[in-house]
Parts: C-alpha cells; structure tokens; sequence
C-alpha cells in the first residue's frame, strides 16, 4: 500500500460527507438506533459498531485504519497516552505469576508499572542490555510471558536486533511488544520484523504540532479486539474525536516534516562533536555509534532525537548552559515543530550531582523543524555562557 494513499486517502470515504476534502470531527458521545434489534447487536459486540465514544468513532475509525497500515498491522488502538498503550499491552497478556524481560531503563512509565503496579499481583520484570540478544535468553523463565522492547531507547539509544528477539521469543511462545516512538513506522516497522505488537506515543511525531497527547497499539486484529473488548474500554483510556481529527491532520505532513528534521539533524550533531565544550554525541545514524548496522539494518531513518554531554565540574554550568538558550525550548517529550532540550540533572537534586557520572552531564536534545544554523547559533551563544557572561 503507497504512502501516500495511506496518508490522504485511506478510511475516508468523502462521498458519505459531503465530498469535503478534510473528514468531519464527529463530535459525539453516543449513537443512537431505530430498533431494539440493533441496539442490541450493538452492545453485544462494541468493537464492529458504534455505540459509545468509549470505544468506536468514526473519525476515530479513518485514524486507526491510517495507522494499522503504516505499520503493516491487521488493527490497532489509539490511546489518551503512550503510557494508556504500554499499560493495557501489558496488562491484557500477564497473570499472576508470569514475568517479563525487559529492556534496562525503559521508558519512565513502562518502569513504573514494572516496578510499582505489576509487583502488587506477583508479576516479576527482569532486565536485560538488549544490545545483546543472549541476554534476552539468559534472562527466559518457565514463566515468562513477555519480553518488552524499546528500539532505540529515548536516552542512551540502544537498539535490539528485533528480528533475532522475535525468533526466540516465538520459538518458546512468548508475546513481543516494542515500543517504536523513537522512529515511527515511516522508520522502522517492528512487526514485519517479527515483533507482536508495536507501540508509540502519537503526541511525538504523528501529532507534530505538541498540541495533542496520545498513544497507539497496533497488532493482529485477535489481539487488539481482545484488547479494546477488555482493558480498553475498562479503564476508559481511548482518544477523543477532535484529538483523532488533529492527528489525521499531523499524518497529512509527517513525511515532509521527518525529511526536514533527519536533514537538519546531522548538522546539529557535527557541530556538536566540534565543540571543544562537548564531551560526547550519541545519534543513532552517527558513523561512530557503537551499533550503527544494526540501526542501518532494521532502521530507514534516525530522526531528531539525540544527546551530548557536556564538560562541566559544576551543576551551575549545565543550568546556566540550558537558561542561556533563546529558541530552544527546555521541555519533556519531542517530535514538535520546536526544538528542545531535556538536561539529565534536572531529575537529581542540587546536593547530587556528581561530575564523574556522565548521565548528570548528559542532555537530551531534539531537533525540530527550525532551519539548522538558527539552533547552532543559538547553542553556541549558550555553550559560550556556561562559565559566566
């Protein structure tokens, strides 16, 4: 199936609404229906009509069917959040008793329902550095239900062979759930890789525009049916309508606003990598990334995401270094059309910070939609700052 077909005209059947170009917001919280028969055909099986926004909705609908297809999956489910995604994949398919292998620091709230909610009916989580596919399998108990992955990871960008941790996990029957935020599916497609299910948070790159929280499941049409049958429509975690609409206008331009970014973002690293300020860069498409064919292999992009550590003694240099910036933003998240930066230290205390530990001197940067000498100009001003005006 073409791109293009996907984002402009997949789901939308114009003739039914006017031939307007761009679909409507079918702003509603319920259906209504002219029989008893058909309301209650309706209730006993909510996944193939509509019957509450809970669950189904029209414009809802030409989104899901948009993002199955970008990631060659049978179906998928959309989320308030990419935290809404993790929880109900996760917790549709353990019991307790089971155990999860999991990449080494995931995603924050991926950790904490491994660390706090899973714990509480007996579901152990082992982690692994998923760089090496043995450790996957060193870590396999009788037990073992799930193993989640994180390609790349948001922070120190690791990668797991997707393909290789498929095979084993399907050759001992376990489920395989990867979440896919840092790419998306234009950049890599984790289930014809073999993965079960892929995850994303659509806040990031699909919306763009960081005027939208939202999170995306997409699997075989079993699974997720099971999914939206159970955990989906209990805890109530389904987008709305006009979030749907604001996302199916984000995939009109999401090739064209990658394209931008993976061309301003090389830039962005080389100047980084020449100031004498700069420790170290770490870029997936970086040529001295420590798992560059891989990345090259299972990965047709690198986006904007990156980080760099600084050579700092002090944790006022760091601070004084992100509050000098004037256009880049310091804020959570990325794939906006602005530029932003996260520093490491702001999750430690001042009394913390340790100059030796490279995580407290690392920030996380991301590259948006800003022509890329306007971003080096500003960091430069910033990095000259760091000791003092």
């Amino acid at each position: 199936m073409e791109l293009s077909y996907i984002l402009n005209e997949l789901g939308e059947a114009r003739s039914e609404y006017f031939n307007a170009v761009s679909p409507p917001i079918m702003q509603t919280s319920n259906f209504a229906f002219d029989t008893v028969a058909a309301f209650r055909e309706a209730l006993s099986d909510e996944y193939s009509t509509y019957l509450y926004s809970r669950g189904r909705n029209p414009t809802l609908d030409i989104l899901c069917r948009k993002l199955a297809a970008l990631d060659e999956a049978e179906d998928c489910l959309v989320f308030n959040s990419g935290a809404g995604a993790i929880f109900a994949s996760v917790l549709a398919n353990v019991r307790s008793g089971d155990h999860i292998v999991s990449v080494a620091k995931p995603y924050a709230w991926a950790q904490h329902l491994f660390e706090k909610i899973l714990p509480r009916f007996e579901v152990t989580v082992t982690y692994v550095d998923g760089r090496d596919t043995g450790n996957f399998e060193k870590a396999l108990q009788p037990n073992t239900r799930i193993i989640y992955l994180e390609s790349p990871n948001s922070w120190s960008f690791h990668l797991q062979d997707l393909g290789a941790v498929a095979a084993l996990a399907k050759s001992r029957g376990i489920l395989t759930i990867c979440d896919n935020s840092y790419c998306t599916p234009l950049y890599q497609k984790p289930i014809p890789l073999g993965i079960d299910m892929a995850l994303q948070s659509a806040t990031k790159y699909i919306s763009g525009h960081s005027d939208v929280v939202a999170g995306v499941l997409s699997g075989s049409s079993a699974m997720i049916h099971r999914i939206f049958e159970s955990e989906y429509l209990n805890i109530g975690a389904g987008t709305s309508p006009m979030n749907a609409w604001l996302l199916i206008r984000g995939l009109r331009t999401l090739p064209l606003r990658l394209e931008r970014i993976s061309a301003s973002t090389p830039k962005i690293v080389e100047y980084l990598k020449s100031h004498e300020r700069v420790e170290k860069v770490v870029f997936p498409f970086d040529k001295e990334f420590g798992q560059l064919a891989l990345a090259k292999k299972q990965m047709q992009g690198a986006c904007g995401l990156l980080s760099f550590s600084l050579k700092a003694d002090r944790l006022d240099q760091i601070e004084r270094f992100c509050e000098s910036l004037r256009h880049i933003l310091m804020a959570v998240s990325w794939g906006g059309h602005e530029s932003l930066v996260i520093p490491g230290c702001v999750s430690i205390q001042a009394e913390e910070f340790d100059p030796s530990n490279s995580d407290h001197r690392t920030l996380r940067m991301y590259v948006g939609l800003e022509e890329p000498e306007y971003l080096i100009r500003d960091l430069e001003r910033a990095l000259s700052l760091m000791d003092g005006d």
